[in-house]
């Protein structure tokens, strides 16, 4: 008898195949070595996803008055196209669609309707601008898209329960404004306190957290307060109005643009108060050297991030990492402005989320694994860490202190926590 013999039947049944003891006995080690291979998990994808691609989109001011804040989008592009050079994530490149906003919030819901009607993204990341991310909160959540690590530090990105597609990334304004709060009651708990503010859920969010974090004392601390609109000229006049209030502790809560109008006005007419510059507006290349670096000698600010400027990580293996990313993939960037380092840390991250999502790419996942991060980055601080949970869409909540000493920020004093500052 052969091996196998193959019988076909005339009456349309199906051939059959006649096995003899010999060959079945030689199949067994095969048929056992197979069923000790496990089954490949099965591939799930959202929109923007295939077997080779990952469409992530993002609304950045290109233009506009924040557009010395393009560095962030620009950083994660070039972020990642280094992902992509090295093979992408998990076999798949990324397609990151970029669009312009002008820090337009109008502008930002056009094109983040695109970015999710037409283009198909399966998620944002990075988007740019606390009123702009504002306008199109309510619309990401209803239409389930994340909204991952807007580069704005609001506090109410921070809300798993009311608007579980969006997630922080900065340490919280508020956060910021209490240790700002807790740094003068510490060292000048006399101070006649003025307060620059955008007119905005950007600067009142800072505002609050000054409030705050002053206590009963801030109705008689906080001796003037000056808004301005992203649309204004300047801010000369609130400067002006601040001094004659009579302030002797001036705190800055701006966009670079305008930040660096404060510092400069405040040289132009003399006045010497103790300088308290926001995190967002404290960037050497962005807002200091716009204003002149002599004029901002001394400002105090406070910042999550290693200072690209600070010799003290020239030996650092993560600011090694981040300046050949720089030399190599963004050559044409601001090596002394923090944007770059923004953009950088939160691109990494937007990675990481993708590299746990494995083969289940759907929004869903997304959100879950951005919700189960533990992730130390080149850049941060030591002792500071990506850290989230199902609880806390709040990655970032330490910072440090900082002061500029007329060339580079000298960090002072231990890492705070904003939470309970």
């Amino acid at each position: 008898m052969a091996e196998i013999t193959n019988v076909s039947y005339t009456n349309r049944e199906p051939p059959m195949t006649i096995f003899t003891r010999r060959t079945i006995l030689a199949a067994l080690p095969s048929a056992l070595a197979l069923a000790t291979v496990p089954a490949r998990a099965a591939r799930t994808y959202g929109p923007g996803v295939s077997d080779t691609e990952i469409k992530i989109g993002n609304t950045g001011p290109y233009s506009g008055p924040l557009s010395n804040a393009s560095p962030i989008p620009l950083s994660m592009q070039a972020y990642f196209k280094m992902i992509n050079a090295q093979g992408g994530v998990n076999g798949r490149k990324i397609n990151w669609i970029s669009y312009d906003d002008s820090y337009s919030p109008p502008k930002t819901v056009e094109m983040t309707r695109r970015l999710v009607e037409e283009d198909h993204v399966l998620f944002v990341a990075g988007p740019v601008g606390t009123p702009t991310n504002s306008a199109v909160w309510h619309y990401l959540n209803e239409k389930k898209v994340p909204q991952l690590f807007p580069a704005t530090g609001a506090t109410k990105w921070n809300d798993p329960k009311g608007h579980p597609w969006t997630m922080a990334f900065f340490i919280s304004y508020q956060a910021e404004g209490r240790i700002y709060a807790a740094y003068i009651l510490k060292n000048k708990p006399d101070a006649k306190i003025g307060v620059l503010y955008q007119n905005d859920d950007f600067g009142k969010d800072y505002l609050k957290g000054v409030v705050d974090g002053l206590g009963a004392k801030a109705a008689t601390m906080i001796k003037a307060k000056a808004s301005y609109e992203s649309t204004d000229a300047t801010v000369d006049s609130q400067i002006v109005a601040l001094q004659s209030a009579g302030c002797d502790v001036l705190i800055t809560v701006a966009i670079p643009k305008f930040g660096a109008q404060a510092v400069k006005k405040v040289a132009e007419i003399d006045w010497h108060p103790l300088h308290i510059l926001n995190g967002i507006a404290s960037s050497v290349g962005a807002t200091l050297k716009p204003a002149g670096l002599a004029n901002a000698k001394g400002i105090i600010s406070d910042s999550s991030f290693k200072d690209p400027t600070d010799p003290e990580w020239r030996n650092d293996a993560g600011y090694k990492q981040w300046l050949s990313f720089m030399d190599k993939y963004y050559p044409n960037g601001d090596k002394t402005d923090n944007q770059t380092v923004y953009g950088y840390s939160m691109a990494e991250t937007t990675v990481q989320v993708l590299k746990q999502c494995g083969d289940n790419l759907t929004r869903e996942n997304v959100m879950k694994q951005a919700a189960n991060l533990h992730l130390p980055l080149p850049m941060l601080l030591p002792g500071i860490v990506i850290d989230t949970s199902p609880t806390n869409f709040a990655p970032i909540h330490q910072a440090q202190m900082r002061r500029f000493n007329g060339e580079r920020y000298v960090p002072f004093g231990p890492i705070l926590s904003g939470v309970t500052a």
